[in-house]
């Protein structure tokens, strides 16, 4: 394994080295450098508190490790989406969780900023604001949205990484703990790695209160490192995308129509006394009707 790994990193830096590479190449590699097989690590930790409430108690530090696989799924000149699953339990019979996904959209103009109380406002922004840089989507384990921004990547000095600063929900670790603050500005660094890749975030915990300034109530750093491993240790994961590829193919569909409505979006956080990842992860909701029908209801008109 530690020979596929050496391997892996000295075609990464191959891919890296050719100077005949123009820059939206360079980006599209170290894009999908962040597909394979990865043993993840996840640290989090609040760093500075400015609450004046000397009851005041900080979040408690969040370690967490697991394998993780990134499925390419769309990979196009202008747009490049991974897909990740989780892959948990015991190794000779592991449970799957389809996970996040990520999409990376060239020069895209059209974003959807979240603003609490999970509403995000459709921004439209000009071709030279956006002119060679690329928005990273982020969307949740039902492909609804969670946040985005727009950047340039970065190829200097052996270094390749991505950077933005933008608005986010609580995170999962986080929203069920806790109701002292209700938007996450997320300061989000993607970096390719001699071990795979970083992910490097310098949070605030903001309070948003319509006709007042955000308050920034604390900092959290996040630190999740991802270690490349042999992509045979994933094959659970890979097996599981391919019997239910289709299956999520219809939701991302449905999704796009959403967003392609060009306009402020607020989504209800239950319909029927249940999230909507629990309807959409339910065995027998396989049916396009059915999963449009679904998505819909969960769409505030």
């Amino acid at each position: 394994m530690k020979q596929f790994v050496v391997l892996s990193l000295a075609i990464l830096a191959f891919a890296f080295s050719g100077h005949s590479q123009n820059k939206k190449e360079l980006d599209q590699k170290a894009i999908k450098a962040m597909c394979g097989c990865y043993e993840v690590t996840f640290n989090f930790t609040e760093t500075f508190s400015f609450s004046e409430d000397s009851l005041y108690r900080p979040s408690k530090t969040k370690v967490d490790k697991g394998l993780e696989w990134a499925q390419l799924i769309e990979d196009e000149d202008d747009k490049i989406s991974i897909q990740h699953l989780l892959q948990v339990g015991r190794p000779d019979s592991p449970h799957i969780v389809k996970h996040w996904r990520q999409d990376w959209l060239f020069e895209n103009t059209d974003l959807y900023t979240y603003n609490g109380d999970n509403e995000w406002l459709f921004e439209k922004k000009s071709k030279d604001e956006v002119k060679g840089q690329w928005t990273q989507k982020v969307f949740q384990v039902d492909d609804s949205p969670r946040y985005e921004g727009s950047a340039s990547w970065v190829h200097v000095d052996g270094k390749h990484y991505w950077e933005n600063t933008t608005t986010a929900p609580l995170p999962r670790r986080e929203y069920t703990k806790r109701s002292d603050y209700n938007i996450t500005l997320r300061g989000n660094r993607h970096e390719i790695t001699k071990y795979g890749w970083l992910h490097d975030q310098d949070n605030a915990k903001v309070i948003r209160e319509k006709g007042k300034e955000d308050v920034i109530l604390a900092n959290e750093k996040g630190y999740n490192t991802y270690v490349k491993v042999d992509d045979s240790r994933c094959q659970a994961a890979r097996d599981w995308w391919k019997e239910n590829e289709d299956k999520w193919a219809t939701v991302r569909a449905k999704w796009d129509d959403v967003y392609g409505r060009n306009k402020d979006l607020a989504l209800e956080t239950k319909v029927e006394n249940k999230p909507l990842y629990k309807h959409l992860f339910a065995d027998d909701m396989v049916k396009t009707k059915e999963i449009n029908k679904t998505i819909e209801s969960f769409v505030k008109k």
